[in-house]
C-alpha cells in the first residue's frame, strides 16, 4: 500500500504542483514554479529512500519549498487586503502543501506528530497534495472562469471542509465526518462546474473535464462512507482498498485530468 501512496505523492509533488501553479496568478508565482524541481525532486527521493537522516534532509529541503508557496499566499494577501472566494481557494492551494511537508518529514523521522502513527502521516502527505492543493485550486479556476453562486459556493466550501477534516484529526471522527460532508458538497459543485464549463470546449478539453468531474461522484461517496463508517457501523472499504480506489482515481482522474484540462483552457483563451 505504501509504495501505491508513494506513487501518488511522487505524482503531485512532480507534476500536480506545478501544473497548478502554472494556471494561476500570483505575484512570484512564476518563480517559485521555476525552482520548484529544485525542492521536488529532493521530495520524491526522499519517499523512496529508508528512513533516516539522509530522507530526513531531503524532506526538510521539499518542506522549504512548500514554505514558499505559503509566503507567496501571506504577501497576496497582504498586497490585495481583500479575501474573496478566490482568495480563499487559491491561499488554501498554497498552504496546504506545508501540512503535507510537515507530516512528510515527521513521517520520515519516524516520529509520530502528535501521537499519529506513521501510516497516518503518509496518508497526510497525500491527502493535502490532493484534497488540498489540488482541490482547492480546481475551485479557484472554477470561480475565476464561472461566476455564479454555486461556483463561489465551492470555492469556498472546499477549503472549509478541507480545513474541518485537519481539525478532525485532532478532535475525533465527527468533526472528521462533518468535514468529509462539506469537502464533498464542494468537490460535487466543483465537479459540476466542470461539466458545464465542458459543453463550450473542444473534444479533448471536453473528455478530460468530464473525466475529472465524474471521478468525483464516485470517489466523493468512497470518503463520505469512509468517515461515516468510523463515526456509525455502516461499511466502508478496508484501507488498503480506499487507496486504490479513492486515492489513485482522485490523484489521475480528477486531479490530472481536471488540471490538464484547465491547462488547454489556458492556452485556447491565450491563442484568441
Amino acid at each position: 500500500m505504501l509504495t501505491l501512496v508513494h506513487l501518488v505523492v511522487s505524482l503531485g509533488m512532480l507534476v500536480i504542483v506545478p501544473l497548478g501553479l502554472s494556471l494561476v496568478t500570483v505575484d512570484g508565482g512564476t518563480t517559485v514554479r521555476r525552482w520548484w524541481p529544485a525542492a521536488a525532486v529532493p521530495g520524491v527521493i526522499s519517499l523512496w529512500l529508508g528512513r533516516g537522516d539522509l530522507s530526513i534532509a531531503l524532506a526538510t529541503i521539499y518542506a522549504a519549498g512548500t514554505l514558499a508557496l505559503a509566503v507567496l499566499a501571506a504577501v497576496d494577501l497582504v498586497r490585495r487586503r481583500r479575501l474573496g472566494a478566490r482568495e480563499i481557494a487559491l491561499y488554501t492551494a498554497l498552504v496546504t502543501p506545508a501540512i503535507a511537508a510537515l507530516a512528510l518529514v515527521a513521517e520520515r523521522s519516524s516520529h509520530e506528530l502528535f501521537g499519529f502513527k506513521l501510516t497516518v502521516l503518509s496518508l497526510t502527505v497525500a491527502h493535502f497534495h490532493f484534497a488540498g492543493f489540488a482541490a482547492a485550486l480546481v475551485a479557484c479556476l472554477v470561480v475565476e472562469s464561472t461566476s455564479g453562486r454555486v461556483a463561489t459556493a465551492a470555492a469556498i466550501s472546499v477549503p472549509l471542509g478541507t480545513g474541518i477534516v485537519l481539525v478532525g484529526f485532532f478532535l475525533g471522527d465527527a468533526v472528521e465526518l462533518l468535514g468529509a460532508a462539506v469537502l464533498t458538497a464542494g468537490m460535487w459543485m466543483v465537479g459540476w462546474a466542470m461539466w458545464r464549463r465542458s459543453r463550450t470546449a473542444d473534444r479533448a478539453t471536453k473528455v478530460l473535464l468530464t473525466v475529472s468531474a465524474a471521478v468525483l461522484v464516485v470517489t466523493m461517496l468512497l470518503a463520505l462512507s469512509w468517515a461515516l463508517g468510523h463515526v456509525v457501523a455502516t461499511p466502508y472499504l478496508p484501507l488498503q482498498w480506499m487507496v486504490a480506489t479513492h486515492g489513485v482515481a482522485n490523484a489521475l482522474g480528477f486531479a490530472l485530468c481536471g488540471l490538464l484540462a484547465w491547462r488547454r483552457l489556458k492556452e485556447w483563451d491565450e491563442a484568441r
